[in-house]
């Protein structure tokens, strides 16, 4: 496989991400909720903090944080694209750079991160959780760069 798909598919999970974003932005209001699927609730809310609202008081910081690890991410996801094995680690860390660009592209862009994506549960604050695309993509990118790491070593 050309070494270059895996950019490719940064980018296009990158603009995955932002088009939701820029779709709920302009289309529903602050608090918003619509309800697509049974357990799914799209909403719109605007996150200045880390995850969890984290230092969302210091914005310049979250900011610094959050360049700096998509950075890390996006070094590792070079060097490994570098290499001749490693698939999975390069699928990996391509949707785990493209969740952290589009955030931090959020944070320095709009002053805040745009969540949409909850999920119905019977405990009031696991119901109020948003997310976004790219935290998925994190959250899966990371898992399997785990995955990889623990058991795709041996066969390289």
């Amino acid at each position: 496989m050309k070494k270059r798909w895996f950019l490719y598919e940064t980018a296009a999970l990158f603009a995955a991400d932002q088009i939701c974003k820029a779709y709920v932005e302009q289309n529903m209001d602050l608090g918003e909720e619509k309800k697509p699927a049974e357990h799914v609730i799209l909403r719109r809310v605007h996150n200045s903090g880390m995850s969890f609202g984290l230092l969302k008081d210091m914005p310049k910081v979250v900011c610094v944080l959050s360049a700096s690890a998509a950075g890390i991410v996006t070094m590792s996801q070079l060097f490994s694209i570098l290499r001749s094995k490693g698939f999975l680690q390069k699928v990996s860390l391509s949707a785990l750079a493209a969740g952290a660009w589009s955030n931090t592209f959020d944070r320095f862009g709009r002053g805040y991160v745009v969540d949409y994506i909850g999920f119905k549960s019977g405990d009031n604050k696991t119901a109020s959780l948003t997310y976004n695309l790219g935290d998925f993509f994190i959250a899966a990118g990371g898992a399997a760069v785990l995955v990889s790491a623990l058991f795709c070593k041996s066969r390289e």
